[in-house]
């Protein structure tokens, strides 16, 4: 269901079955890690024109690993990251 790079692959699937008897198949709730608990690789600062893609690509070799930093930072959302100039992001072993 998932790629081997989403956050979501190692998630257990579940089936829960309608009233109907349908049976809908999903992934269990994924907690965020805290972020100060993951090993560190690298601290990186935010530039002009950074996106949270970029900066996984130059620092985790994989634009797909976003989400790796996103836990680090323990952001919700990822475009927040990426927003303030100047901004020292955490980048987690990966």
């Amino acid at each position: 269901m998932f790629e081997p790079t989403s956050r979501y692959y190692t998630l257990e699937s579940a089936v829960h079955t309608m009233p109907d008897g349908r049976i809908v198949a999903y992934k269990r709730r994924r907690f965020l890690p805290r972020g100060e608990e993951l090993d560190l690789l690298a601290e990186v600062t935010v530039t002009e024109g950074d996106r949270l893609d970029l900066i996984a690509s130059r620092a985790l070799g994989n634009a797909e690993f976003f989400w790796q930093i996103c836990d680090a930072n323990d952001a919700m959302n990822p475009f927040d990251l990426g927003e303030e100039i100047n901004r020292r992001l955490r980048v987690p072993v990966p």
